[in-house]
């Protein structure tokens, strides 16, 4: 009997995946333990196939280079090295788009046709001179994104040393000076927004939660036995599409406390506006779907910011409120770290600095206590 069965054999060495346009892409776990990908696409799976079964006869005699075909330091461009940097990656979705937005916005355009090893300390200030200086954090980016590029072509034997040598480039200081909402303002933006989206204004600055962490939570995420809302996912918006994924760092994955006067408000939110299965979006659009940056949610959040005499109040902004209000209550460093998701003590002392009331507070208990001493 003839065999039916056309399903593609499975591969024992190196990975092929077929692009939207049609052409494979072949990578494989090299000596070193690190992916590599092909410096080119393949028109057809056989020329693919046949690409890393030369990668794998290579390996088995001892002949592998670690260096990417065609890279001899004398021919390899810039773009081309960044192009297979990139392809090497193991990234998130959203990193990854940023990292690629970076390269054919801000870098590849002036230093790309550039050979990688012709590249000197010159080129990159000149080229860092003529960054658009009204956008330091991107230009920031940048530069910390091409260090680390070129830091990549020093380890794999192409460049001699990083030409990347300007001090503070990769840093920036923070232009937009956070002013924590008021009880009163929160309360004025809360009234002023569709029902619907209220709750998701009191856990965004009561829960401390991104607006990915949000728009990404489901019924099944809560238990209100215990007043805990567990995070363990996000949503990103990348050219319109959204793509979830777990979070950034390890500790973004975290059960956070429901401060017990929101409980009430929160069995009415799921009885009012999401669906009973354990997978209904937490909050959704009126049509049902997931809510994306913009459109109808940001017209109402400004609504509401307005409302407030509050213009300058950015929706993550509700989570240093609710950051600054733990640090109020008496929070440690590491509570915050767990709350918020951190990794790193560094912001969460930052909010215990914003949190000056409580200082204040502290000093008029102060002399309360040699009061009743008399």
């Amino acid at each position: 009997m003839p065999n039916t069965d056309t399903r593609r054999p499975r591969r024992s060495f190196g990975k092929i995946h077929r692009e939207r346009s049609g052409r494979f892409q072949a990578s494989y776990i090299a000596p070193n333990g690190k992916r590599h990908t092909a410096p080119t696409t393949f028109e057809t799976r056989g020329d693919a196939n046949a690409f890393l079964a030369e990668q794998q006869t290579k390996i088995r005699k001892g002949k592998w280079d670690p260096r990417p075909e065609n890279a001899k330091p004398s021919r390899l461009t810039l773009t081309a090295y960044a192009d297979l940097w990139l392809a090497d990656r193991d990234l998130k979705p959203r990193t990854r788009a940023l990292y690629r937005g970076l390269l054919d916005r801000r870098i590849l355009p002036t230093l790309g046709s550039k050979l990688l090893a012709s590249l000197t300390a010159a080129d990159i200030r000149r080229w860092q001179a003529v960054q658009d200086a009204s956008q330091p954090t991107a230009r920031a980016h940048a530069y910390a994104l091409l260090r680390t590029i070129l830091g990549s072509a020093v380890i794999d034997g192409l460049i001699s040393v990083n030409p990347c040598h300007i001090r503070a480039a990769s840093s920036t200081t923070r232009r937009h000076r956070i002013e924590p909402a008021t009880m009163a303002q929160l309360e004025v933006i809360m009234d002023s927004m569709p029902e619907r989206y209220r709750l998701m204004i009191l856990f965004a600055s009561w829960c401390a939660l991104r607006f990915g962490e949000l728009t990404e939570l489901r019924r099944g995420d809560l238990d209100l036995r215990h007043a805990r809302v567990r995070v363990t996912r996000g949503v990103t918006w990348i050219d319109g599409q959204p793509t979830i994924g777990a979070p950034k760092s390890a500790a973004g994955i975290r059960d956070v406390a429901i401060p017990p006067h929101l409980v009430p408000t929160v069995r009415q939110h799921l009885q009012d506006h999401v669906g009973w299965g354990k997978d209904a979006l937490l909050f959704s659009t009126v049509n049902g779907d997931q809510i994306g940056p913009g459109g109808a949610f940001q017209k109402h959040w400004e609504r509401a910011r307005k409302a407030a005499g509050r213009d300058d109040l950015r929706f993550h902004d509700l989570r240093h409120t609710g950051a600054v209000m733990a640090a109020q209550s008496g929070a440690t460093i590491a509570e915050l770290m767990g709350r918020l998701g951190h990794t790193t003590p560094a912001m969460a002392i930052r909010y215990q600095h914003v949190a000056q009331g409580r200082d204040d507070a502290i000093a008029r208990r102060m002399s309360e206590m040699i009061k009743v001493a008399q």
